[in-house]
C-alpha cells in the first residue's frame, strides 16, 4: 500500500515550485488563485526572494504548503492514497490530498496558523535544538529536570529527537544531554519554541479558525502527530490539529504504526527530502520516493 507523507518548515528554498509553474497549466492557475487569497504574490518570494525573506513564518508555511499540495495535485493519473500524513505543518497538506479540507481552507489555515506562531515566537523569544543519538526517555528525563520551560518537541527517528523551549533552557538542555552521551546537540535556526507551551496563544487563535473551517471525512486514513494514530472522523481530525501546535510531533510512532497498517512504499510530496531520510532510519524495509 501506498502512503504519501508531506514535509514541514525547513524544507523550502528560493525557486520552489518554480518549474511547475512555468511548465504546467493547471499549477500556474493554482498558484494564482493562492496569491489572491492571501493578497499578496507569495510566489515573487517563492520563485525569486531572498533566503531572509523566505525564512518568515508567515511566508515559509504557505510556501511549503503550496508547493506540496499543488505538486500533489498535478500528479499523473487519478491518485488513491492508501493513507497518508504530514510533519507538523505538513499535517495540513496531508489533509488536503486526503480531501478533508479544501485548497482553499486549507491555505487560509496554515497563514492563519504561521500568522498567529510568528506572533506568538515574538513575544517569548525561544528557540529549540536537534539531539542525536541519545535515548528518548533520557532526552524526557533532563527536560523534566530544568526549571526553564524545555519539552521534546518532534520525535523524528530513532536517533533524532528536537527538543523545544526558553533559550536560557535550550542551552542547559543541550549541555546536560552531550554530558548524558548525545552525539550531536544542534541549535536550529527557527523564530521560537514551536510545539511547547510557548504556542498555547498561537493555539488558541488557530483553534478559532478551525473550528470554524468545514472538514470532510477523508477519502483515506489519516495519521495524525499528536499520537500517531490514523483517523478518518473528521470531528477528531480537527481537534487534534489544534492540540499540535503545543503537543510534540510523534513522527517515529506514526511511521511505525502506518508500516503496521500496510504502508510498504512512502512517496514523500514537496521540497526537500527530509522525511525520507527520516523513514529510511525508522524502518530500512520499506521503500521511499521524493516528488518534488
Amino acid at each position: 500500500m501506498k502512503a504519501y507523507v508531506f514535509p514541514g518548515q525547513g524544507s523550502q528554498f528560493v525557486g520552489m515550485g518554480k518549474q511547475l509553474y512555468d511548465t504546467n497549466p493547471k499549477a500556474k492557475e493554482l498558484f494564482e488563485k493562492a496569491n489572491k487569497i492571501l493578497g499578496f504574490r507569495i510566489t515573487d518570494i517563492m520563485f525569486e526572494g531572498t533566503d531572509e525573506e523566505l525564512k518568515q513564518t508567515k511566508v515559509t508555511q504557505p510556501s511549503i504548503f503550496l508547493h506540496s499540495v499543488i505538486t500533489y495535485m498535478c500528479l499523473d493519473g487519478d491518485i488513491k492514497p492508501g493513507m497518508v500524513a504530514g510533519h507538523s505543518l505538513g499535517e495540513f497538506s496531508a489533509l488536503v490530498a486526503a480531501g478533508s479540507l479544501s485548497f482553499e481552507d486549507g491555505l487560509k489555515l496554515v497563514y492563519k496558523r504561521a500568522l498567529a506562531m510568528q506572533k506568538a515566537c515574538e513575544a517569548n523569544p525561544s528557540s529549540m535544538a536537534a539531539i542525536l543519538n541519545l535515548n528518548a526517555d533520557i532526552i524526557d528525563n533532563i527536560c523534566n529536570e530544568i526549571d526553564e520551560i524545555v519539552v521534546a518537541a518532534n520525535y523524528n527517528s530513532p536517533n533524532q529527537v528536537v527538543i523545544s523551549g526558553s533559550n536560557k533552557g535550550i542551552d542547559i538542555a543541550m549541555k546536560k544531554m552531550l554530558e548524558a552521551g548525545a552525539k550531536r546537540a544542534i541549535k536550529l535556526p527557527v523564530g521560537g519554541a514551536f510545539h511547547s507551551p510557548f504556542m498555547e496563544p498561537a493555539r488558541e487563535e488557530l483553534g478559532i479558525a478551525i473550528n470554524e473551517s468545514h472538514f470532510n471525512t477523508p477519502i483515506c486514513p489519516v495519521f495524525q502527530n499528536v499520537d500517531g494514530e490514523h483517523n478518518t472522523n473528521p470531528e477528531t481530525i480537527r481537534e487534534n490539529l489544534i492540540k499540535q501546535l503545543t503537543c510534540p510531533v510523534k513522527w517515529t510512532l506514526l511511521i511505525q504504526n502506518m508500516i503496521t497498517y500496510g504502508a510498504k512504499s512512502f512517496i514523500e510530496v514537496g521540497p526537500g527530502s527530509v522525511l525520507k531520510g527520516l523513514i529510511n532510519k525508522i524502518d530500512r524495509n520499506v521503500t521511499t520516493e521524493v516528488i518534488n
